[in-house]
């Protein structure tokens, strides 16, 4: 029997998250069931909280440190482009997001109301404080990423690798599975409280410009590399469909590889600067994420009443690039990397970072599918530069 997919199993929630909140208010008229699911929502999201900070320190410490042991100088600017490109990503997602969400929320009827005041409550709540604070977590991955890149003993590193493989098992085993059920308890509140219609008007919305954006940011991101590369930029990006359409099967940069590796290939990059580039930024490389994630973001924010600035989302894009490092290899991995910054940086409440775990996943195969075909225009832009600094095919600097 084929195992329903997680796509799925959100969709399913969704929808019976809306049916629980219609008969509940409009022929039980009474909240036993939404309290229920509110309860469960409320142990889930105190639980997420205990785990954010162990998500950055497995994923950005172990990353941070196979980045350190890489190849010289071509491992440098692959690194360069690959951080430049998100971050151009996530800054072309603020501009779009700001020219038309405004005009969504308000066409849908306005700001839906402060979670905290419309939604029902739990029938008890269960405290789970995090072991130490969201900064403070991002400290501590910097500082043992950098050191175990910075000296030979491998042990700890080793350690660290082991702790990221324990947190993945937590997301794939436990929150990853749980997530239709708190998905099903956000919109069951949402639609007791009057609100379920604004935000899936929303939600449509914004699923349709992010597909949009990230189209646009393929072709960007190829007309910069096939002009410096002297390429056909819409030929090369043609040669790199199959990798998209197996990103959309896959929704993980990770299983992708052996077809990205093949049709980037097909574009002239070398076999070692290729076997060198396209795993690295499978890992680092991460634009549909991004514009997804910042998109996404702002919407939230603007249901909740908040006018996004600049200078509120541009330090979350540039600290995005680098929370995320390894998560691509877990579907859905990005948003859980990212959600200590959506605490932390944006002020997002659990109802909130419900919503933007909604949002995220119903589209976290095209997200993928972007992240991978853009490895291609970083390879090719990597292999120019290996062909003119004098780098061997292997990545390693000549002496």
């Amino acid at each position: 029997m084929k195992k329903v997919g997680l796509l799925t199993r959100l969709i399913i929630g969704l929808i019976f998250g809306i049916l629980v909140g219609y008969v509940s208010k409009e022929f039980l008229q009474f909240d036993a069931l939404v309290r229920l699911l509110a309860t469960f929502n409320g142990i889930f999201g105190g639980f997420l909280s205990y785990v954010i900070p162990l998500i950055i320190i497995g994923f950005v410490a172990p990353g941070i440190a196979e980045l350190g042991k890489g190849a010289g100088r071509l491992l440098g600017i692959t690194t360069l482009f690959a951080y430049v490109s998100t971050v151009i990503a996530g800054t072309f997602a603020f501009l779009v997001g700001t020219g038309l969400l405004p005009k969504i929320v308000t066409a849908v009827g306005g700001h839906a109301s402060n979670p905290e005041e419309a939604l029902v409550k739990g029938f008890f709540q269960v405290d789970m404080p995090p072991i130490m604070g969201v900064m403070t977590a991002l400290i501590t991955a910097f500082l043992f990423g950098l050191g175990m890149a910075s000296i030979k003993n491998k042990s700890l590193y080793q350690v660290t690798k082991d702790f990221q493989e324990i947190i993945e098992k937590v997301i794939q085993s436990v929150i990853i599975p749980l997530l239709p059920i708190h998905i099903a308890g956000i919109f069951a509140n949402m639609t007791y409280a009057g609100e379920v219609a604004k935000i899936m008007k929303i939600f449509g919305s914004v699923f349709a410009i992010v597909i949009l954006c990230h189209l646009i940011m393929l072709v960007f991101q190829y007309v910069i590399a096939g002009t410096t590369t002297g390429k056909n930029p819409f030929t090369a990006l043609k040669n790199m469909v199959p990798a998209y359409l197996t990103a959309i099967g896959t929704q993980s940069s990770a299983a992708t590889i052996p077809v990205t590796l093949r049709c980037a290939k097909k574009n002239g990059i070398s076999d070692g600067v290729a076997d060198f580039a396209i795993p690295l930024c499978a890992t680092i490389h991460l634009s549909g994420s991004t514009i997804t994630l910042t998109m996404c973001a702002m919407a939230v924010m603007m249901m909740g009443g908040i006018d996004p600035s600049f200078g509120m989302m541009f330090p979350f894009v540039l600290m995005l690039g680098v929370t995320m490092v390894a998560a691509p290899g877990v579907p859905g991995g990005a948003v859980m990397a990212a959600l200590g910054l959506l605490q932390s940086m944006l002020g997002f409440n659990e109802a909130q970072l419900g919503l933007m775990i909604a949002l995220y996943l119903t589209q976290d195969s095209f997200g993928t599918a972007c992240n991978v075909t853009g490895d291609g225009a970083i390879a090719l832009l990597s292999n120019k530069f290996a062909k003119g600094s004098g780098t061997v095919a292997t990545g390693v600097e000549v002496a």
